[in-house]
């Protein structure tokens, strides 16, 4: 199986519930999130329409983080779900500079919320994330290892139910029923996330 998301905009709030549920599900550091909404807005006002994009990593097909990275630290899955192995990344940023979604982020230093003391549950957290290395969301990977049926993280919080996860053929098929599309598709990486247009021939 390979796994992938659909996003419909036309349910989507801008809410940031998904981003701030991904942050207590996987502990970022202060400022950082693996995923995040975009705010855009088109027309002049009184006539403006707003439409928010939940962005996280793309887990593209033809991922350019994975072909850019000199230790192979940046790695694709069998399911599709694109990884980066710690103990092989040596922080060079390469990926970073490579991904036209700005879906990594840095580990500068090991600080939490609160200086070099950290809390217990950053404690917990931060093994996860060391010290000059690169970091990102994981579609959650650690309750689809874990195969007690937990869904992801900004899946759950989503109070529209505008998030789906599942086999990637399924969603990409209803996707183009819909008229759905891709981000930066003209990037040529065949991302793994699909959104659903706010209106459908608008």
């Amino acid at each position: 199986m390979t796994y992938g998301m659909l996003i419909d905009l036309k349910k989507c709030i801008g809410c940031h519930a998904c981003a701030v549920a991904c942050k207590e599900a996987h502990g970022t550091p202060p400022k950082v999130t693996r995923a995040h909404v975009e705010i855009e807005y088109v027309g002049n006002y009184p006539d403006v329409r707003m439409t928010a994009y939940p962005m996280l990593c793309m887990h593209c097909e033809n991922a350019p983080c994975v072909e850019v990275c000199p230790t192979g630290a940046s790695f694709k899955r069998e399911d599709g779900i694109v990884a980066i192995n710690k103990d092989e990344c040596i922080g060079c940023k390469s990926c970073m500079s490579a991904c036209p979604y700005g879906a990594r982020y840095y580990r500068e230093d090991e600080n939490g919320y609160f200086g070099e003391t950290l809390n217990e549950y950053e404690e917990v957290m931060y093994p996860t994330m060391p010290k000059g290395t690169v970091d990102k969301c994981t579609f959650c990977a650690d309750r689809i290892d874990a195969g007690d049926g937990r869904v992801q993280a900004c899946v759950a919080a989503c109070p529209a139910g505008a998030r789906v996860f599942g086999e990637l053929d399924d969603l990409r098929s209803q996707a183009e029923a819909a008229e759905g599309f891709q981000l930066l598709s003209e990037e040529g990486t065949n991302p793994s996330v699909w959104y659903l247009p706010k209106k459908v021939n608008a």
